[in-house]
């Protein structure tokens, strides 16, 4: 990784998610097209000014209640979050009692055992959805994004999908489960389609998720967390996120 990026310099956070992710690649646990994808995705955090907006407070604070109240919830792990955020997406498994599951686009089992060692050296105790554990299908994909594990994403009742395809979100809504997703588009498909859409940076929303979740936790009641998850408008949310985008396109022109 490069070290020669200064402590002072105003992207410092992101140039050092990049290394990350070139440093994921060389690893292989990320593909070239994870790249492209991420550049993709810090254009929209410019718009969002980088930070952790209002609304995106609130989508993490119902998705770690909708968390915490699931029976079987679940952590989709694909390489671009394992190389970015290993040792939070643990953290946060732990916190909720979520299981881990890798899920690839461009699936390779030797891509996927690269993921698994980077959880599991990062206090991971069992990773699911790992070369032929992932022998179930979601009949609605044609992608190898169908093939999950029969104990992780399939028996799931509540599915994180970070940096995620529209067309899997979907087909899991169908299969009846609630998508919380990590999206910085608030007009993408995957954050239409889920009950719980947080427009925010990753490296952000993870940290605040585990630290909201312990907080939920140890109120030990639930009538509070339905609460919270009754009160959430997933389409007034990534209306007030789009807002915030669109006040920045205007303050640039």
């Amino acid at each position: 990784m490069n070290k020669n990026i200064p402590l002072s310099h105003p992207r410092f956070k992101s140039l050092l998610v990049r290394e990350k992710l070139v440093s994921g690649f060389e690893r292989g646990l990320v593909v070239a097209q994870g790249l492209i994808a991420h550049g993709r995705g810090e254009a929209f955090d410019y718009l969002l000014g980088e930070q952790t907006s209002r609304a995106a407070r609130v989508a993490i604070t119902a998705a770690s209640a909708e968390l915490l109240l699931a029976r079987h919830p679940v952590i989709s792990i694909n390489g671009n979050v394992a190389a970015i955020c290993a040792k939070e997406l643990v953290e946060l498994s732990k916190v909720t009692n979520a299981r881990l599951e890798v899920n690839l686009f461009y699936r390779d089992e030797k891509r996927e055992r690269f993921i698994e060692r980077e959880l599991i050296n990062n206090g991971a105790r069992k990773v699911y959805g790992v070369g032929p554990r992932a022998s179930a299908r979601i009949s609605e994909l044609h992608s190898e994004r169908r093939r999950v594990d029969p104990d992780g994403i399939y028996l799931g009742d509540v599915v994180i999908v970070p940096l995620e395809d529209g067309d899997r979100a979907e087909a899991l809504v169908k299969m009846g489960k609630k998508i919380i997703a990590i999206d910085l588009n608030p007009i993408s498909r995957t954050a239409r389609v889920a009950q719980i859409t947080i427009v925010d940076n990753i490296i952000r929303v993870l940290p605040t998720m585990i630290s909201i979740a312990r907080e939920l936790r140890s109120l030990e009641d639930e009538a509070t967390l339905t609460k919270i998850i009754k009160e959430f408008n997933n389409k007034k949310n990534l209306e007030e996120s789009l807002g915030i985008i669109q006040g920045a396109k205007d303050g640039l022109l």
